[in-house]
């Protein structure tokens, strides 16, 4: 019988990764979940042959019907919804820390679960001696920490902390993207962060994260037990990837480093929350994708992935802003 792969929001931009990296194995029948089973998006899905399932993350019930029989979760939670309804960071971290927990009770109750993918990121309060609190990694550390209490070590034994790192697509947020300025016919990017500000990728999210599950999955036996992945493809200095993307697309384009005060005022709210993210990077370098309790972290060598992984100039070829 194929293994049940579930995997939480399917149709978003890491779901659409994880079900890629399983749809057309024999050995696992893949269980799309969402909130909208009668979208385009799910119907695409259903096409390829995946089972649509419909859930809540606000609904424990639901997630537990949802994950029933499953061998595979994979978990992902999406800070951002919360932020932009409730404008308010700290409501947000509450809002997702309740849906993380929710997902990680729902599968510490599946009786057929082998292996829970939690996607999450580094804890950036804590290598940052509490300098910098980064809303969208705040919220899900505090669900790793409650997947790593004593209470859940039976799911900790069988779960992977994924670290799914920056997106070539995020030059679509507006505080990333290059602006023209018609005079010069030359695109702006604005920041308030140092131009050579490590940028660890995964380039194009849909395409590299499947090889990273797959072969996660395939080597459980190292990568269970509380371990954790990061999956990137490259590293970039900040300007340094704004020329990529300036060369694929036959732009000219420049890197301006503006005052924070006006940086934050540009886009208010949003360009605050991916700043501190952005000047956590600038600070720490090296340190920003490393682990608290300074235990290993598996990469993409790690894994032996490295060939099947798409760089960031393939990514921004065929992306437009």
């Amino acid at each position: 019988m194929p293994k049940i792969v579930t995997v939480i929001g399917a149709t978003g931009a890491q779901g659409k990764g994880v079900v890629a990296a399983f749809i057309n194995n024999p050995a696992y029948r893949v269980r799309a979940v969402t909130r909208s089973p009668t979208s385009a998006a799910a119907a695409a899905l259903a096409a390829q042959g995946a089972e649509i399932v419909t859930a809540d993350l606000d609904s424990l019930p639901s997630l537990t019907a949802a994950f029933a029989g499953s061998s595979i979760i994979f978990g992902v939670t999406n800070f951002f919804e919360p932020f932009s309804t409730l404008s308010d960071p700290l409501k947000a971290i509450d809002a997702e820390v309740q849906q993380g927990i929710n997902l990680a009770r729902a599968a510490a109750a599946t009786s057929t679960l082998e292996h829970y993918i939690w996607s999450t990121l580094p804890n950036a309060l804590a290598l940052s001696g509490g300098k910098y609190l980064v809303p969208h990694f705040e919220g899900k550390n505090r669900i790793d920490a409650f997947i790593r209490a004593p209470e859940q070590e039976a799911l900790l034994r069988k779960t992977t902390f994924l670290w799914v790192t920056w997106y070539h697509a995020n030059y679509s947020f507006p505080m990333f993207t290059p602006y023209l300025i018609p005079t010069s016919g030359t695109y702006v990017q604005f920041a308030s962060y140092a131009a050579d500000t490590p940028i660890s990728t995964i380039g194009d999210v849909g395409v590299n994260l499947a090889p990273f599950v797959r072969a996660v999955v395939e080597q459980g036996e190292k990568t269970r037990g509380g371990a954790v992945v990061k999956a990137a493809v490259e590293e970039r200095g900040a300007e340094e990837l704004l020329g990529v993307w300036a060369e694929k697309k036959g732009k000219k384009a420049k890197f301006v480093r503006v005052a924070r005060d006006d940086f934050h005022g540009l886009w208010p709210m949003w360009a605050e929350e991916m700043g501190i993210m952005m000047e956590f990077w600038d600070e720490a370098r090296a340190g920003s994708w490393e682990r608290e309790d300074g235990g290993k972290v598996w990469n993409a060598e790690d894994l032996g992935i490295t060939g099947e992984l798409k760089g960031v100039e393939e990514a921004f070829e065929g992306y437009e802003i």
